[in-house]
């Protein structure tokens, strides 16, 4: 379990193509600091399984479901990417309740600068929807952020200059994909009351 409060803007040392699979190597000197085999990191709010961890970098298998149902598909060496170690229990949540399952991937559609925020708008899949709220949470690229405004089609979020400088959407333009987590306590509300999940597609871990 996470919390969306990005420990560290990682980067991308190396993806390995492995037919049905890829390796990839992180550079995360923070989130490695006490990683070992076994443990899970969240890879823009993907979470993925530390295969080994050597000199503050970190090796993860990501399975072609993985990749083709999240934005790592897209990443080559030197992207950046969003890194967070799990919470500990007792720790404080900062956040929301993360699982690091992506619902869906969404499109940043327009940046709209402001003196002090950052105003983004994202395009999401019509089947996520409805979990989304005004000033309710939502995972971006494994940030927790709070929703703005949430439309049929979309959504915004407010970015304070320190989410700007320490994560990737200070520097995703229109067009670009990012990994979209709706707050799961919506979806258990709708399979409490009866009302079966639809058109959301599988999530991934």
């Amino acid at each position: 379990m996470f919390t969306g409060i990005v420990e560290e803007l990682g980067e991308v040392v190396s993806v390995e193509n492995l037919g049905d699979s890829s390796l990839f190597r992180l550079r995360g000197p923070i989130v490695t600091q006490d990683a070992k085999h076994g443990d899970s990191i969240a890879v823009n709010g993907v979470c993925l399984t530390v295969v080994e961890t050597a000199d503050g970098e970190f090796t993860a298998d990501v399975m072609a479901e993985s990749l083709k149902r999240s934005s790592l598909g897209a990443l080559v060496p030197g992207s950046r990417v969003n890194l967070e170690r799990p919470m500990a229990l007792g720790g404080r949540l900062g956040g929301h309740l993360v699982q690091g399952h992506v619902d869906g991937t969404g499109t940043v559609l327009e940046r709209i600068p402001g003196e002090h925020w950052e105003i983004v708008k994202i395009g999401l899949p019509a089947g996520l929807a409805r979990y989304v709220v005004d000033k309710g949470s939502i995972t971006v690229d494994g940030i927790s952020l709070t929703v703005v405004e949430a439309g049929d089609e979309y959504f915004t979020v407010s970015l304070i200059p320190t989410t700007l400088e320490l994560t990737t959407l200070g520097i995703k333009q229109p067009g670009d994909p990012v990994n979209l987590e709706v707050d799961v306590l919506a979806k258990y509300v709708e399979r409490l009351l009866g009302t079966p999940a639809r058109g959301t597609g599988e999530t991934v871990a």
